[in-house]
């Protein structure tokens, strides 16, 4: 049995949603935790695959019937701290007979059948489950049941509230030995800054496509790529730097995109918080050096609109126009079709609850994309498109395609065969093994 607990409390004016009232008010600010709660329980019921329990604080029973109805099923919370209380519904639920509890709070719009049916998937492979917030928390939190009175060390000695309770929460998971998956990372709508992320998903206005493009001092590369992309097609640009000395962000916003910054856990962590900020339904994964089609949305809504398709890519070209070098993209066509592993050069695009459901990039300082399309491809077929995205061919010019080519196998071959991505990433600075 799976059982799905949320989190919340009363909307009580003063003692709810505190953080919010210098921009709300005391009732504003209840008023959007009574919005949040309520859209989180909508779509926890669109689950069908795990019973919704309500865990409450503050009001009574009578008031909480009445504002979430008679056939809610309801729970008042234990004392103690947040972890006590986690701790304690967790327990509650393996007592019920549940073999798989995953626990939610109110405070991410963008929760949805489409995670929860990630988490508990994760939960059949692993005995731990943690949805990373961009604040640095989670936003969802699974255990599995055979995982023993371990789990419950997870909940001892965090610092709840802080930048710290996901890397604490890991720390105890590692020292318990206990296996842990994540899922992609979500915005939590917990300070004023964050009411933009409520008010987008209250107009339900979303662009068709968000196409994210990780940069690091590429001033001389993202303006071509950015008029590639014609912002006026009612398409969302995310640009999500890693902490550039050029004027990379200053061209980025002069062409309309919005501008985030990541700068530690490289181009991964980069592309998990641009798939966070996006609004748009379906997500490009774009290089700055790499320049789409024209006919980029026709290709991406044909590929995707394909029965059995998870996700899809361009076709792989470069500016280097040589014998050698059409041989090399020939060559690369092949790979990506029948292995289904395209790279980053060939822009990924998929739906977002499908990103979500695979759970984003792992943080990894290489072949995060390699490893990326390989878990895509158990959940479907990875289309490649009729056209081809241009690269900058400046790297192939310099080392020549054969050794390019030689050298990008290699560290895949590597890679194959168990040598972690921390060394490839040490002999790819260097140059090569």
């Amino acid at each position: 049995m799976n059982r799905l607990i949320v989190f919340t409390r009363y909307p009580e004016p003063g003692a709810t949603k505190t953080r919010m009232i210098p921009a709300l008010g005391p009732e504003g600010a209840a008023e959007l935790h009574r919005k949040l709660t309520e859209h989180t329980l909508r779509q926890a019921r669109r689950f069908s695959a795990a019973s919704v329990e309500v865990q409450w604080t503050g009001g009574n029973e009578d008031a909480m019937r009445t504002w979430l109805g008679p056939d809610a099923r309801l729970r008042h919370q234990s004392e103690g701290d947040l972890g006590a209380r986690m701790a304690e519904a967790f327990r509650r639920a393996f007592q019920d007979g549940a073999t798989r509890a995953v626990l939610v709070g109110c405070d991410c719009p963008d929760l949805g059948p489409e995670t929860y049916d990630a988490a508990f998937e994760a939960l059949e492979r692993n005995e731990v489950l943690l949805g990373p917030a961009l604040d640095g928390g989670y936003y969802l939190v699974g255990i599995r049941a055979k995982a023993s009175d371990t789990w419950q060390t997870l909940f001892n000695g965090i610092d709840w509230g802080t930048d710290q309770v996901l890397a604490q929460s890991l720390a105890r998971a590692r020292d318990a030995g206990l296996r842990v998956a994540l899922l992609a990372p979500l915005e939590d709508v917990d300070r004023p800054k964050d009411l933009a992320i409520w008010e987008r998903h209250v107009s339900g206005k979303t662009p068709p496509l968000s196409v994210i493009i990780p940069t690091l001092n590429e001033a001389g590369r993202l303006a071509d790529t950015l008029r590639a992309l014609d912002a006026g097609k009612n398409i969302e640009v995310v640009v999500v730097d890693g902490g550039s000395m050029d004027a990379t962000l200053r061209i980025a916003r002069d062409h309309g995109a919005r501008c985030f910054e990541a700068t530690t856990g490289g181009r991964a962590a980069q592309m998990n918080l641009g798939a966070a900020k996006a609004t748009g339904d379906t997500l490009l994964f774009l290089h700055a050096d790499t320049r789409v089609p024209a006919s980029y949305l026709d290709d991406i809504r044909e590929c995707l609109a394909r029965p059995g398709v998870i996700a899809g890519a361009f076709r792989f070209a470069t500016d280097f126009d040589s014998a050698s070098m059409r041989i090399v993209a020939g060559s690369t066509a092949l790979r990506a079709r029948y292995f289904q592993l395209p790279y980053g050069d060939q822009g990924l695009f998929l739906r977002k609850s499908d990103f979500r459901r695979a759970g984003g990039f792992r943080a990894m300082p290489i072949m995060e994309d390699f490893e990326f399309a390989r878990r895509l491809r158990h959940l479907g077929r990875i289309e490649i498109a009729r056209s081809a995205a241009v690269t900058r061919g400046e790297r192939w010019r310099r080392l020549g395609p054969w050794r390019t080519t030689a050298r990008n196998a290699l560290i895949v071959g590597l890679y194959w065969l168990g040598v972690s991505p921390e060394k490839l990433s040490r002999m790819y600075r260097r140059g090569g093994p």
